[in-house]
């Protein structure tokens, strides 16, 4: 016996009258839903495609540790339906910074977009200088920011991979455009000064993200992080405009459960201060801050540069920091270089991103007498004109910052509340390339190996449980346990083969 069930002229087939409930309770959900058919009238168990929903282009990469910097400057992002009908998402260039988003996402730019399944995507892109590596020199020992190990020869026009298609829908979602840094770039020596060892072509991936009510992490619309300058403060302190450390810009609200470090509320933030804040992606693109650190309280002629150490002289209180990120007078114009600057009067203090640093069961403490090469800082400096040594540029504050590690699981135990996992790094990570270097002194004892500490505030986020030869990626906060390298981690993602 059939029983044809109608959904305002949509005729179901069942096979068995057992499903005659199952048909009532379906007509119920089709007058409350639109009757679950697409937009172009067929039937269907998805959503009803209809309209344009709000979508939030996320930035970020997935990478091993070879490259320090790469940057890119997107000019357009087209998607291409099942039907060939082309939609372009933007035209106006977005520019971002990939390396160290490494497992983590940057809010690009949020965009009106028409409800429909996706197939494939298409992105136009312009040259943004090259990426960035660092190394030892082999012959004199000396060390080389390469940052011209190729050409851009990419494409103008590059396709964007789609895992699997994407359908746009409900008000508000985001779209993870992530860099493929080892497909990008193909393999080269860093420490090289020939020019030309390597072929440059930029390779995404574009994942649809569901925003969630409350973001907990990357993969949910939580952004980590992002650092910039404060370029405006609403009347009433409620909302700010920030311009990002490597190009976009955002306008964030805060709330009443918004966290404030190094300022008490909204209302002490001014024009020129520079910040590092945790955001909660809203469905219709909007930010609330979670977090707000203000780690130099001075808006005046303030200039930040973030990214790695790379050389601490032990001669003088000097460090080079290679440029990652930057935004200020100082270093207008200045892309993937690096900078000297002097410590002496610095401020060393440890970012407020992760809140179990007390808890760890070693001394975390970041002073000037235990920083070492390959650890990620923040540094503020007030100065209006460069110099070289040997005074060089006085910074005001140093604040240690997350970062990831790529590497390999050879031990796994217990310390307290944390399970630690003993991680071996590749030759060529900062940690184990610049531990030995002329003119400094050797800080650690094992420089390859980073013991990373993991408590129930981490996001797990890898495929597969974490065990003795397992390849993942760690992002924390790296210190310096009298010679031994240790972090406190607040995401683990799957590895990138070394």
């Amino acid at each position: 016996m059939k029983i044809r069930c109608f959904l305002l002229s949509r005729a179901f087939v069942f096979r068995d009258s057992y499903f005659l409930l199952a048909c009532t309770a379906a007509l119920a959900v089709g007058l409350a839903t639109g009757c679950g058919t697409n937009g172009s009238g067929s039937s269907s168990t998805g959503p009803v495609l209809s309209g344009n929903t709000a979508v939030t282009l996320l930035a970020s990469s997935t990478a091993n540790d070879q490259l320090s910097r790469f940057n890119v400057i997107l000019t357009s992002l087209t998607l291409t339906n099942q039907s060939g009908k082309t939609v372009t998402v933007f035209t106006t260039p977005q520019t971002a910074e990939f390396i160290h988003l490494n497992g983590s996402v940057e809010p690009l730019t949020t965009v009106s977009v028409p409800q429909d399944v996706y197939t494939s995507a298409t992105a136009t892109l312009q040259p943004s200088g090259f990426p960035t590596c660092v190394g030892q020199e082999p012959a004199g020992g000396g060390l080389l920011t390469n940052a011209a190990i190729g050409g851009y020869t990419a494409p103008p026009k590059i396709t964007v991979n789609l895992p699997e298609p994407i359908t746009v829908t409900g008000s508000g979602m985001g779209l993870e455009l992530n860099l493929l840094v080892s497909k990008s770039v193909s393999s080269f020596n860093c420490v090289s000064t020939t020019n030309g060892a390597a072929s440059i072509t930029p390779t995404f991936n574009l994942i649809p993200v569901t925003i969630a009510a409350q973001p907990t992490n990357s993969t949910n619309g939580m952004a980590t992080g992002l650092r910039g300058v404060i370029a405006s403060v609403s009347s009433g302190g409620t909302s700010f405009r920030v311009a990002g450390a490597d190009g976009p810009t955002w306008q964030v609200n805060s709330g009443t459960g918004t966290l404030f470090q190094g300022v008490t509320e909204a209302s002490q933030l001014a024009t020129g201060m520079s910040v590092d804040m945790d955001v909660a992606i809203q469905a219709d693109g909007s930010l609330l801050a979670k977090r707000v650190g203000v780690y130099d309280t001075n808006a005046t002629n303030l200039t930040l540069a973030s990214g790695p150490l790379i050389e601490l002289a032990s001669s003088v209180p000097a460090l080079a920091s290679l440029v990652v990120e930057n935004k200020g007078p100082l270093l207008a114009g200045l892309e993937g270089g690096s900078l000297y600057f002097n410590f002496t009067n610095a401020v060393f203090q440890t970012s407020g991103q992760l809140a179990n640093v007390q808890k760890l069961p070693f001394s975390a403490s970041f002073k000037a007498s235990n920083m070492v090469d390959g650890q990620n800082f923040y540094i503020t400096t007030h100065a209006s004109t460069l110099s070289g040594g040997p005074t060089y540029v006085p910074a005001t504050t140093i604040t240690l910052i997350t970062q990831t590690i790529n590497g390999k699981v050879t031990a796994v135990s217990n310390s307290g509340n944390f399970t630690t996992y003993t991680v071996a790094l590749a030759s060529y990570d900062l940690f184990a390339n610049l531990a030995v270097q002329p003119g400094q002194t050797t800080l650690l004892t094992n420089p390859n190996t980073v013991v990373v500490y993991v408590d129930s505030n981490t996001h797990q986020l890898n495929s597969d449980p974490a065990a003795v030869g397992s390849l993942l990626r760690f992002r924390g906060l790296v210190f310096n346990d009298n010679g031994t390298l240790r972090m406190d981690c607040g995401q683990v993602n799957d590895g990138v083969k070394e």
